[in-house]
């Protein structure tokens, strides 16, 4: 798995470490169960912080995409999916899209809210 970050985005360097393995898990080139390198490893890798690593291994946690196995490592979780990714990945594109647009977070989920009312 290659990952890279870009200093002159707006995205955090953490946010781009999870958008990285969130697209890694969606195109299937990360497999539910398998383990993903150090954070060390990959901090090394980059020229980072490796607490900046670990902030985008815990924006996956929080989405359920991966477990942090204390003194084990971070694992792709069983349950999660190519297609789980890919939601991840639109809902965190959904919101750089509303907050570009200058939306505020309740006029986000009222738009969310009516979607689901919908049906569609």
């Amino acid at each position: 798995m290659l990952l890279r970050v870009d200093h002159s985005l707006p995205l955090t360097l953490g946010d781009q470490i999870a958008a990285g393995i969130r697209g890694a898990i969606a195109d299937g080139s990360v497999r539910s169960g398998e383990r993903l390198p150090p954070a060390r490893e990959v901090a090394e890798s980059l020229g980072i912080n490796m607490h900046t690593v670990l902030r985008g291994y815990q924006r996956l946690r929080e989405e359920g995409l991966i477990e942090l196995r204390r003194g084990r490592g971070a694992f792709v979780t069983a349950g999660s999916s190519a297609g789980r990714a890919r939601l991840a990945a639109q809902s965190h594109r959904l919101v750089a899209d509303a907050r570009a647009l200058g939306l505020s977070d309740d006029e986000l989920l009222t738009l969310v809210r009516t979607s689901l009312a919908d049906g569609t």
